[in-house]
């Protein structure tokens, strides 16, 4: 099934059109709940703190700044050019178990992200908030809608069911490996640990790459995003390449907030990455601590997952 989809460009009108936001200037999800928000320059409104009272993705304050930030020393060590090697061959084999896409979000349940300083919620809230404030926004997408659903998913390979990882290996913020480490990265300095960063065929800005090779041609570091890319892909999902991009790349945030990296790129990422920056505002600011009514959205979100996924997955 080919699906088409708009120029991003083109989907402001979408947005703009939602009486909720230019009226009350709040986020209102089938759950029920509202976020106060102030308005970007692109029709977008977003919250300006998070759910425990900061700005979102503030490593320096509130109470779980030391566990993110030990957990960015052992990731940035850990995540090397030939453990990405070793990952990908690993669970290429998609031989772990088999379940449909909405089992996998109820297996979430049992998942926290010691890397995210904005939400110590389950996951399934996450997806389910980032898809119902998307769906608000853009109705028509319904692609991008199923999109922010899975997005996260991968996260259950901290479950012993798909090999209970430590939490360096699945989540967190993701770079490429094979070249030189970005000072965009976040604590950047923790690299100097790592065995590839002295490793001169990777120290320097192509490393083993060209310019405009495309993304497809580069190891980045293993965890979620490139692990659900993998069972999507695999298993023969119809969601439109820009669907999975953000799956793949929604975490590469030194790419999409801060613009590093951008000569790997081909045209064919440059035209994804647009949708990414789109999804990106709603992944980040939709993070609440007021619950969605699950049983409430569930019925829209089964047709979707029919629509574009087989009944079950390899995983």
């Amino acid at each position: 099934m080919t699906v088409l989809i708009e120029n991003p460009a083109d989907l402001g009108s979408q947005a703009e059109e939602q009486k909720h936001v230019e009226e009350t200037k709040e986020l209102v999800l089938d759950g029920g709940f509202s976020v106060p928000k102030s308005v970007s320059n692109d029709g977008f409104v977003a919250p300006e703190i998070n759910s425990y009272g900061h700005t979102f993705r503030d490593y320096n304050v509130g109470g779980r700044q030391k566990i993110v930030e030990e957990f960015y020393r052992t990731q940035h060590i850990n995540q090397t050019y030939d453990f990405v090697k070793r990952m990908r061959e690993e669970y290429s084999k998609l031989n772990r178990m088999e379940m449909s896409i909405w089992e996998c979000c109820e297996l979430l349940n049992e998942v926290v992200d010691d890397s995210d300083p904005d939400l110590d919620e389950p996951q399934i809230q996450h997806l389910l908030q980032s898809a119902e404030a998307i769906r608000k926004d853009y109705p028509n997408e319904d692609w991008l809608h199923l999109t922010a659903l899975i997005h996260d998913l991968g996260k259950v390979l901290l479950l012993p069911q798909l090999g209970g990882l430590p939490q360096w290996a699945v989540v967190g913020d993701i770079f490429p490996l094979g070249c030189a480490f970005d000072e965009a990265n976040i604590h950047h300095k923790y690299f100097k640990e790592n065995p590839d960063f002295n490793n001169p065929a990777y120290n320097t800005k192509n490393g083993i790459y060209t310019e405009g090779c495309g993304l497809d041609n580069v190891m980045i570091s293993w965890g979620h995003d490139d692990y659900m890319y993998l069972v999507a892909k695999e298993n023969g999902t119809t969601l439109p390449s820009a669907g999975l991009f953000i799956i793949r790349y929604h975490s590469f945030y030194p790419l999409h907030k801060e613009g590093a990296y951008m000569h790997l790129l081909n045209d064919q990422d440059k035209e994804d990455l647009k949708w990414l920056k789109i999804f990106n505002k709603y992944d980040l600011y939709s993070k609440s601590k007021v619950l969605i009514d699950v049983e409430k959205v569930k019925p829209y979100y089964l047709s979707l997952i029919e629509k574009y996924f087989p009944a079950k997955l390899k995983w």
